[in-house]
């Protein structure tokens, strides 16, 4: 693999950049692999880097129905934080910051990892009562975290209308938070993956699984069987349906969950500012536009189109607390497909079946977890057993109770 840097650029150069080496192959699928990883996003991609790299499994494929990164991995708001309340969630968050802050150099592949900051505001007083529990507990799990008064808030947003329809009162401020680049994370890590042996096969659906005696033998797709010593199955919003195919019912409800990004303007937000009251949450990329999102949509569906209803229900607001805005104009809008529990936490977990393990759940907040969530599950992959940080996420918790209930303390973007 050719190392990235500025001489590389300079000899590329010369020949107008016609000759620069593929970032991954595209190999036909081999008859069998130890780990079979279905789904091809960031925490599929970033479970084969692991495993490759740190686990010493490069008999590897990462299967995907589409193209690489196609699904949520590059239809999100690419928002990073760990200001969760619960020990479990705040565990497995900062675990991912940190390898965020070095992921960059591991890959060698830029990601643009801004820790730009990210306030959290409050309207009411519920929403003080709110972020004062969650910034408490925050900090005792040595997670970084600020309170802000509505005068602190201003003078780091001056744009913002404090005394509008949606009255500022506070806000709660991680600095380690920001935002990343989604597409450059599938990308990073497939070039990382390919360079060490994994196989990234694009265009191949899942069909069904093999199963003898409890245990998974081989993965039936588009493009033939696929034998595999193992499987983890990352594929989000379709966690249900590969279940399903397994012979299992997963816990998850599948929601479109829709943004949608205006036209390029100068810097005018440097940090990113969420709201739980009114559902609205806004950054603005390194291309100048605004990246806005809110709720998830409140009806199932497998739908990846937005609709209008979304934008009014957003729209309106983003204008109250940010006025300067009323004459932007959206440049284009979209949809994911998010895959949501009843606690609205993550299922990273053994199944009914052998050797088959499932990545799921991640709701609305899959893409600030990407590299620790798969560094979690490659090592449980490995070695049979679900690694310490991830082994609260484990789908039995539906039947003891232990739920880790972030449904509330989340806020608006999970």
């Amino acid at each position: 693999m050719t190392k990235y840097s500025i001489f590389s650029l300079i000899r590329n150069a010369l020949s107008y950049h016609e000759n620069w080496q593929k970032a991954w192959r595209s190999p036909d699928p081999k008859p069998a692999y130890d780990v079979v990883i279905v789904g091809g996003g960031g925490h599929g991609l970033a479970t084969a880097y692991y495993l490759a790299k740190e686990c010493g499994i490069t008999n590897v494929a990462v299967i995907e129905k589409g193209w690489l990164g196609g699904g949520n991995t590059g239809r999100n708001t690419t928002i990073v934080r760990s200001n969760y309340l619960w020990d479990e969630s705040a565990a497995l968050y900062d675990h991912a910051i940190k390898l965020w802050e070095t992921m960059s150099q591991d890959l060698n592949y830029n990601v643009m990892f801004s820790q730009r900051g990210l306030l959290h505001l409050a309207h009411n007083v519920h929403d003080m009562q709110e972020i004062g529990r969650r910034g408490h507990a925050i900090k005792l799990n040595g997670i970084d975290s600020e309170f802000l008064s509505p005068a602190q808030v201003k003078e780091m947003v001056p744009i913002i209308n404090l005394n509008c329809r949606y009255p500022v009162m506070g806000a709660l401020l991680q600095r380690r938070g920001g935002t990343a680049r989604h597409d450059a994370v599938a990308w990073g890590y497939a070039r990382a993956c390919d360079a060490m042996g994994v196989d990234i096969i694009q265009n191949c659906a899942v069909t069904g699984f093999e199963i003898e005696d409890g245990t998974v033998k081989a993965v039936e797709t588009t493009r033939g069987r696929i034998g595999a010593g193992k499987v983890g199955v990352v594929t989000a919003g379709h966690s249900s349906v590969m279940a399903e195919m397994a012979g299992f019912r997963m816990p998850l409800e599948s929601f479109p969950l829709q943004a949608f990004v205006s036209e390029p303007l100068k810097p005018v937000i440097d940090c990113v500012i969420m709201s739980n009251a009114i559902h609205a949450y806004i950054s603005q990329s390194d291309k100048g536009e605004l990246v806005i999102g809110g709720s998830g949509d409140p009806y199932i569906s497998y739908s990846q189109r937005g609709s209008f209803d979304q934008v009014e229900h957003v729209a309106g607001p983003v204008l109250e607390l940010y006025p300067v805005f009323s004459r932007v104009r959206m440049m284009r809008q979209w949809g994911g497909i998010t895959d949501v529990t009843v606690d609205r936490s993550p299922i990273l977990t053994k199944t009914p079946v052998g050797n088959m393990y499932f990545n799921c759940g991640w709701g609305t907040g899959g893409f600030k977890a990407t590299p620790g969530s798969g560094h979690v599950f490659a090592h449980s992959i490995a070695k049979g057993e679900m690694h310490p940080i991830a082994a609260p996420f484990s789908m039995d918790r539906f039947n003891t109770g232990a739920l880790i209930d972030e449904a509330a303390a989340a806020a608006v973007a999970h």
